[in-house]
């Protein structure tokens, strides 16, 4: 046996059969192709705000304990403003002691949760469509995701009536996004409630991950938080990442609010995974919760803008694709048409022949499939020439 087959020995099947994530996979291959045009992964294009920035520059020499270890749930500081933010968003109080976390971004936040939650043949409900790092994280942790399918006929709504059935004797959580990752569907309050009411009683705990909650659009008062319900709150964990509405996605921040007893259990593995969220990350979060909230509106703006432009270019290729109105978020989820159905080879080949980047909707649960990913975060040139290249292909090359 050589060296590589005793190392490959060593690997568990659960790293083994881990498979990377598609958005990455994408993203990696477009980096191969010379003046690519990629729609495929979803940090925004924004830089972090200057104030966010300078606040760095001026830590050291305000704090000489700066760039130790913070505690494991999070300098006490930002507990306490991401308890002021949280009840100014919700109108729910929270106790910065009790039942704040501060994570190294959503992803880290919940994979924490989810070591606390899903042992080897626990069962997690996932939106079908549904972000892709969720269910790996739960295959990871020995999980199985049980998929929710949501109704494309009504723009990606959850069907609640489909959810009851899906509860078996090892589930343990449900885990929603709104707005939506991939289809930008915002998530009504009625079947958001329902669902509320229905997990309790049958013992399973509510999920939140809210990376875009901030991306609205002209649909803000549709909008609807669960954890702004008192009532569902005590079943209910809500985390928040700094990535997207304050363009920190390299600083790897968020919060976490969860009942007491399932916090402290969060709290010890976030420690043991990561001794602490980077002080100068948290320093950084801080600074984006006390002064000068003005880059998230023009952010918005922005984002808005884009999304106009890119419903703009999809209605010009009704051939290629049909497609749900993305309301919140920064992404939509075409379906696609005519001979080019099969959304794994169209996106391979769409890379290769016209160097336009999206990424295959197989990858978000099985109703993704025949569909694919667009992130718009994107400056407006990149989306012009990756829908630019793309007719001109389509008008071309009958092998797309």
């Amino acid at each position: 046996m050589n060296m590589q087959s005793e190392q490959t020995a060593l690997i568990t099947a659960r790293s083994h059969h881990l498979a990377m994530s598609p958005i990455k996979e994408m993203s990696i291959l477009s980096a191969r192709v010379p003046g690519a045009a990629s729609l495929a992964w979803g940090p925004p294009s924004f830089p972090t705000p200057d104030h966010i920035r300078k606040s760095i520059e001026r830590e050291p020499q305000r704090d000489p304990s700066f760039g130790m270890y913070a505690l494991p749930a999070g300098l006490p500081e930002l507990r306490k403003a991401v308890a002021v933010e949280h009840q100014r968003r919700t109108g729910v109080t929270v106790d910065p002691e009790q039942d704040v976390t501060i994570a190294a971004g959503n992803m880290e936040g919940l994979n924490s949760l989810f070591q606390v939650l899903v042992e080897a043949g626990d069962e997690v409900i996932v939106t079908d469509p549904g972000f892709v790092s969720h269910i790996s994280q739960i295959e990871f942790c020995g999980g199985t995701p049980v998929f929710w399918p949501m109704q494309e006929s009504e723009g990606w709504e959850l069907n609640v009536d489909a959810l009851e059935p899906l509860f078996g004797p090892r589930a343990k959580a449900v885990v929603l996004v709104s707005p939506s990752n991939p289809s930008g569907r915002i998530l009504r309050e009625d079947p958001l409630r329902r669902t509320a009411q229905i997990a309790p009683r049958r013992g399973v705990l509510i999920n939140i991950d809210d990376p875009y909650s901030v991306f609205t659009y002209e649909n803000r008062a549709r909008s609807f938080n669960l954890a702004s319900a008192l009532e569902y709150c005590g079943n209910l964990v809500f985390l928040f990442t700094f990535s997207k509405a304050y363009a920190m996605s390299g600083w790897r921040v968020g919060y976490i609010i969860a009942p007491k007893t399932i916090r402290d259990e969060v709290v010890k593995v976030h420690g043991l995974t990561m001794i602490c969220t980077p002080w100068i990350s948290q320093v950084a979060a801080l600074t984006a919760l006390l002064e000068n909230p003005s880059p998230l509106q023009d952010f918005e703006r922005t984002s808005d803008r884009r999304r106009e432009l890119t419903c703009d270019r999809l209605d010009a290729v009704p051939h290629i694709f049909d497609y749900a109105r993305s309301e919140g978020a920064y992404s939509v989820f075409p379906c696609l048409l005519g001979q080019c159905t099969e959304d794994v080879g169209f996106s391979h080949d769409l890379l290769q022949l016209a160097r336009v980047a999206v990424t295959p909707g197989s990858a978000f649960c099985p109703s993704g499939k025949g569909h694919v990913r667009m992130a718009y975060c994107v400056n407006d040139d990149i989306i012009n020439l990756a829908f630019d290249r793309s007719e001109k292909q389509f008008g071309c090359a009958a092998q797309i």
